[in-house]
Protein backbone atom coordinates (compact mmCIF):
# COMPACT_ATOMS: atom_id res chain seq x y z
CA UNK A 1 0.00 0.00 0.00
CA UNK A 2 1.13 3.51 -0.71
CA UNK A 3 0.47 6.83 0.90
CA UNK A 4 0.05 10.27 -0.58
CA UNK A 5 0.19 13.46 1.45
CA UNK A 6 -1.01 16.91 0.48
CA UNK A 7 -0.74 20.06 2.59
CA UNK A 8 -1.77 23.64 1.99
CA UNK A 9 -2.21 26.95 3.76
CA UNK A 10 -4.60 29.81 3.04
CA UNK A 11 -4.73 33.37 4.29
CA UNK A 12 -7.93 34.04 6.21
CA UNK A 13 -7.87 37.69 5.11
CA UNK A 14 -7.89 36.66 1.43
CA UNK A 15 -10.98 34.50 1.94
CA UNK A 16 -12.69 37.26 3.95
CA UNK A 17 -11.96 39.75 1.15
CA UNK A 18 -13.40 37.38 -1.49
CA UNK A 19 -16.55 36.82 0.57
CA UNK A 20 -16.93 40.58 1.05
CA UNK A 21 -16.35 41.35 -2.63
CA UNK A 22 -18.21 38.49 -4.34
CA UNK A 23 -20.59 37.21 -1.64
CA UNK A 24 -22.74 34.22 -2.54
CA UNK A 25 -21.19 33.93 -6.00
CA UNK A 26 -17.82 33.17 -4.40
CA UNK A 27 -19.27 30.89 -1.74
CA UNK A 28 -21.40 28.84 -4.12
CA UNK A 29 -18.59 28.41 -6.64
CA UNK A 30 -16.14 26.96 -4.12
CA UNK A 31 -18.17 25.46 -1.28
CA UNK A 32 -21.07 23.05 -0.93
CA UNK A 33 -24.20 23.96 1.06
CA UNK A 34 -22.96 21.71 3.90
CA UNK A 35 -19.61 23.49 4.02
CA UNK A 36 -21.24 26.91 4.07
CA UNK A 37 -23.64 25.83 6.83
CA UNK A 38 -20.71 24.42 8.85
CA UNK A 39 -18.94 27.79 8.78
CA UNK A 40 -21.39 29.95 10.65
CA UNK A 41 -20.60 32.62 13.22
CA UNK A 42 -19.05 36.04 13.09
CA UNK A 43 -17.50 37.10 9.76
CA UNK A 44 -14.00 36.41 11.12
CA UNK A 45 -14.95 32.92 12.38
CA UNK A 46 -16.67 32.17 9.09
CA UNK A 47 -13.66 33.32 7.06
CA UNK A 48 -11.25 31.22 9.14
CA UNK A 49 -13.41 28.12 8.76
CA UNK A 50 -13.84 28.66 5.02
CA UNK A 51 -10.10 29.26 4.60
CA UNK A 52 -9.36 25.94 6.32
CA UNK A 53 -11.76 24.19 3.93
CA UNK A 54 -10.17 25.94 0.96
CA UNK A 55 -6.76 24.72 2.13
CA UNK A 56 -8.20 21.19 2.46
CA UNK A 57 -9.48 21.31 -1.13
CA UNK A 58 -6.04 22.42 -2.34
CA UNK A 59 -4.35 19.69 -0.29
CA UNK A 60 -6.76 17.11 -1.74
CA UNK A 61 -5.91 18.24 -5.26
CA UNK A 62 -2.23 17.64 -4.45
CA UNK A 63 -3.13 14.10 -3.36
CA UNK A 64 -5.26 13.46 -6.45
CA UNK A 65 -2.49 14.67 -8.79
CA UNK A 66 -4.61 15.63 -11.81
CA UNK A 67 -2.66 15.69 -15.07
CA UNK A 68 -5.13 17.57 -17.23
CA UNK A 69 -7.90 19.58 -15.63
CA UNK A 70 -8.32 20.25 -11.92
CA UNK A 71 -11.63 18.92 -10.57
CA UNK A 72 -14.35 21.43 -9.69
CA UNK A 73 -14.01 22.83 -6.17
CA UNK A 74 -17.38 21.48 -5.05
CA UNK A 75 -16.42 17.88 -5.99
CA UNK A 76 -14.15 17.96 -2.94
CA UNK A 77 -16.22 18.44 0.19
CA UNK A 78 -15.18 18.76 3.83
CA UNK A 79 -17.94 17.13 5.87
CA UNK A 80 -18.17 18.10 9.53
CA UNK A 81 -19.69 15.59 11.91
CA UNK A 82 -21.91 16.69 14.80
CA UNK A 83 -19.02 15.86 17.16
CA UNK A 84 -16.73 18.30 15.33
CA UNK A 85 -14.28 16.13 13.39
CA UNK A 86 -14.09 16.42 9.61
CA UNK A 87 -13.76 14.03 6.70
CA UNK A 88 -13.43 14.42 2.94
CA UNK A 89 -16.06 13.30 0.46
CA UNK A 90 -15.31 13.24 -3.23
CA UNK A 91 -17.75 13.26 -6.12
CA UNK A 92 -17.61 13.71 -9.89
CA UNK A 93 -14.15 14.19 -11.38
CA UNK A 94 -12.47 14.19 -7.96
CA UNK A 95 -13.92 10.75 -7.17
CA UNK A 96 -12.87 9.53 -10.62
CA UNK A 97 -9.27 10.68 -10.04
CA UNK A 98 -9.23 8.95 -6.64
CA UNK A 99 -10.51 5.71 -8.16
CA UNK A 100 -7.92 5.86 -10.95
CA UNK A 101 -5.16 6.37 -8.37
CA UNK A 102 -6.41 3.44 -6.28
CA UNK A 103 -7.14 5.70 -3.32
CA UNK A 104 -9.07 3.64 -0.78
CA UNK A 105 -9.17 6.03 2.16
CA UNK A 106 -8.76 9.74 2.87
CA UNK A 107 -8.07 11.59 6.10
CA UNK A 108 -8.06 15.34 6.62
CA UNK A 109 -6.91 17.64 9.39
CA UNK A 110 -7.83 21.34 9.49
CA UNK A 111 -6.40 24.14 11.60
CA UNK A 112 -6.53 27.90 11.75
CA UNK A 113 -4.86 30.51 13.92
CA UNK A 114 -5.15 34.24 13.46
CA UNK A 115 -4.69 34.92 9.74
CA UNK A 116 -3.52 31.49 8.57
CA UNK A 117 -5.55 28.35 7.92
CA UNK A 118 -3.94 25.03 7.11
CA UNK A 119 -4.95 21.53 6.08
CA UNK A 120 -3.27 18.19 5.58
CA UNK A 121 -4.80 15.37 3.54
CA UNK A 122 -3.54 11.80 3.74
CA UNK A 123 -4.58 9.25 1.13
CA UNK A 124 -4.10 5.51 1.35
CA UNK A 125 -3.66 3.83 -2.01
CA UNK A 126 -4.44 0.17 -2.57
CA UNK A 127 -2.03 -2.34 -4.00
Amino acid sequence: MGLRVGADIARVADVAASVARFGDRYLERLFTPHEIASCSGTPSVMAASLAARFAAKEAAIKVLRPTDQTPAWRTIEVRRSPSGWCELRLSGDAAKLAAEAGITELAVSLSHDRDIAAAVVLAQCGD
